[in-house]
This record gives structure tokens, C-alpha cells and sequence, in this order.
């Protein structure tokens, strides 16, 4: 923002940051969902909100790599897999090097955690086929890949 600028797009700019930050102070947000609800509140100004964002950006006030991870631990946290939240955050705009990143952590382990996932829903292992597939389909639902799935349910029937 330089000092040529007029009053008027210098009110708006401020206006606009506020708006932006006070989004940010709630959660984190992708760089896509913060301009998709600025451009709501302002939809005449498509270049302000880009100089806003971009500079929240360099101010570390939006990181989309901040924000990938927060979502991951929530998301895992409530039982989801691997590329059910890679789907999710690619269409929350996140590129999708973040993602992998993040998804490839040491910390999350998928197999583990497809275990945890299957022992909560189902409290015992299943007793035929068809009780089987339905435990497969709720894997698979859940964002978890094939050789996760059969790792948990392989441990399931050593219960």
C-alpha cells in the first residue's frame, strides 16, 4: 500500500485487513477460504482483497502450511484417513505438496490409526462376511488406503 493512493481505497484496504485479521483470530484459514469470505463482505474489491491477503501472508498472519496442519490433527482426531483429508484440503485450495508433506509426517501413523478408528466403531471383530465388508466400507468411507485397511482388520481378528 503506497501513499499515492487515494482516501478512499486506503479506508477500504484497512477496512478489508481488519475484516482479514479478525477472520484469522478465529481460525486458521486456506488462502482460498479467506478470500472466498472477504470477496463475500467485499465483492467490488478483488484487488484490495489480494493485496490483503498477500500481505497477511508476509506477515505470517495466513500460512496455508500452518493451517494444513491444524486441520489434519483435527480431522484425524475426529477418525478420518489419509486421502479422505487430502481430498478435503484440495478442495479447500491447499496445494498439494503441503498436503503430502503433511500427510507423510513421522507423527501420523495411518495404520494405527485405521486400528484406533475400527476397535472405536466396531467393538468386536466381525463374526462373518457381510459383518466384514461393512467394517471395510466404513474404512474406506473414512479416507483410509487398502493396505491400511487390511492391516486393521488382520490385527482386529487376532482379538
Amino acid at each position: 500500500m503506497n501513499e499515492s493512493q487515494v482516501p478512499e481505497q486506503v479506508a477500504s484496504y484497512r477496512q478489508i485487513r481488519w475484516t482479514g485479521m479478525d477472520i484469522l483470530a478465529r481460525r486458521e484459514h486456506s488462502r482460498r477460504e479467506l478470500q472466498q469470505k472477504l470477496t463475500l463482505r467485499y465483492p467490488d474489491s478483488t484487488t484490495l482483497i489480494e493485496q490483503v491477503i498477500e500481505d497477511l501472508k508476509h506477515e505470517l498472519l495466513q500460512s496455508d502450511e500452518r493451517y494444513t496442519e491444524a486441520y489434519v490433527v483435527m480431522r484425524k482426531r475426529k477418525g478420518y484417513g489419509p486421502q479422505r483429508l487430502q481430498q478435503e484440503l484440495k478442495e479447500k485450495g491447499v496445494e498439494q505438496s503441503l498436503v503430502l508433506d503433511e500427510l507423510c509426517k513421522p507423527e501420523h501413523d495411518w495404520f494405527e490409526q485405521a486400528k484406533d478408528v475400527l476397535r472405536k466403531k466396531f467393538k468386536e471383530p466381525a463374526r462373518d462376511m457381510k459383518e466384514r465388508a461393512k467394517q471395510i466400507r466404513f474404512l474406506q468411507y473414512r479416507g483410509f488406503a487398502h493396505d491400511q485397511i487390511q492391516e486393521a482388520m488382520k490385527f482386529e481378528t487376532s482379538i
